[in-house]
């Protein structure tokens, strides 16, 4: 038996490619909904945005209730290492996508960051905040 060639994203509501990065975004959307308990109305997979000119898509990007980004999400392949560079790349994207949370997953490691209470940039976590279900 051969594997799916194919998964479905229930955000964008099709059967996409499975590569091992959507097969982190899948799990990181389950993970959202069930055990965060996030409505999928309020995820949006492969959100585009611009900055610099640029097109950009944000992996996962999580709203409130008043449709305001809350939590930015970038899923790498299990491969992919989590450097400093990459985190980079997903903080750059906040000056655009003003969000409260930042997760940086590779299915296998997560770095989770919360803005500081100045506005001024974001911190690590040791943990994910309880509150992230707030956003709900």
């Amino acid at each position: 038996m051969t594997a799916s060639a194919t998964i479905y994203d229930p955000l964008r509501r099709k059967q996409v490619a499975r590569t091992p990065e959507e097969e982190v975004r899948q799990g990181v959307i389950a993970w959202l909904r069930d055990s965060r308990h996030i409505p999928e109305g309020l995820m949006e997979s492969e959100y585009g945005f611009i900055y610099n000119r640029r097109h950009y898509r944000a992996d996962i990007l999580v709203f409130n209730r008043q449709l305001q980004p809350q939590l930015l999400v970038e899923c790498k392949a299990p491969g992919v290492k989590l450097d400093a560079a990459v985190v980079e790349q997903v903080v750059r994207y906040t000056r655009v996508l003003d969000v409260r949370y930042i997760l940086v997953t590779n299915g296998t490691m997560t770095h989770f960051l919360a803005r500081r209470p100045d506005g001024r940039g974001y911190d690590y976590l040791e943990q994910i905040p309880e509150d992230l279900q707030a956003v709900s």
